[in-house]
């Protein structure tokens, strides 16, 4: 019999549920929440599998980007977001997920998100600081 590659999850397609050993990596979390992560996208309608990690990585993207990019993206707006996913809406979700979990779980949650908070929170550097 030829040996099986294990099941990976693809970000933003629907899993089947035959699939054995795939689980979500959201770097931070326990084993604990990732469980109660996965009956959460099993179980609501706002959610299906692989949603909160995809919704992790999609922030996280979008507050390392260059303040420019920023920018443009809040005048003009990104029609990027309609294909790839809005990660103003990607931040909504997480915040949704969180009141939904427990608060043990929904607290490792935070401080992951909490992370890519700070950096979009971080204050933009005076313009002239290279000496000009």
């Amino acid at each position: 019999m030829p040996r099986r590659r294990p099941g990976k999850i693809r970000v933003g397609a629907p899993a089947s549920h035959g699939t054995t050993g795939a689980r979500p990596v959201i770097d931070g979390l326990s084993s604990r929440a990732l469980s109660e992560i996965i009956r959460l996208e099993h179980t609501r309608n706002y959610l299906q599998p692989g949603d909160v990690s995809a919704a992790v990585g999609l922030w996280k993207d979008y507050v390392h980007q260059p303040e420019r990019d920023l920018w443009l993206d809040y005048e003009w707006g990104n029609v990027h977001w309609y294909c790839c996913g809005n990660p103003l809406e990607a931040r909504a979700l997480l915040d949704t997920v969180m009141q939904a979990m427990s608060p043990r779980n929904a607290r490792e949650l935070r401080k992951v998100v909490s992370r890519s908070d700070a950096v979009w929170n971080l204050p933009s550097p005076p313009y002239g600081t290279d000496g000009r």
